[in-house]
């Protein structure tokens, strides 16, 4: 009897210990909820400049790096990154670029409502300093005209 006495007891004492916690897993999940979160927004960048309502696209792919973007307002004016400027100040300053890296990507972000005489204006003008990558910016999306 005594020896079932003592079972019981130990039995007991085990039920009533405190619960010990474990720091480790909640340190990996903290860290696998941060790669998460990092890697998520590395995704939601955009290339956000000059408001410029540009026309839809259903097939335009999304370039990450983009170091010279050109924004042509409907207004007819020329942004180069985010400061206004006009034609020569946008040849001198995309040239001292090309200078340095002759295989720079140029942006161009015009306004749907712009001539196209404006932009292939532009276009020439930035050819004729040494840029030969070019691409042109949409809005992702279905395309505004049926065919």
């Amino acid at each position: 009897m005594v020896n079932i006495m003592s079972k019981l007891q130990q039995r007991r004492l085990k039920l009533h210990k405190t619960p010990e916690m474990q720091i480790s897993p909640m340190i990996d999940m903290m860290f696998l909820l941060l790669v998460f979160f990092i890697m998520g927004t590395m995704y939601m960048t955009q290339v956000k400049t000059i408001a410029v309502k540009t026309p839809n696209a259903e097939n335009s792919v999304t370039q990450a790096k983009v170091n010279v973007v050109v924004s042509i307002k409907a207004d007819g004016s020329l942004f180069l990154n985010d400061k206004q400027v006009d034609i020569p100040a946008l040849k001198q300053k995309v040239g001292e670029n090309v200078k340095t890296n002759t295989d720079l990507p140029v942006i161009i972000r015009a306004d749907k409502a712009v001539d196209y005489g404006r932009v292939i204006n532009v276009l020439d003008q930035l050819k004729g300093v040494g840029v030969t990558r070019f691409g042109m910016a949409t809005s992702a999306g279905e395309t505004d005209e049926k065919n």
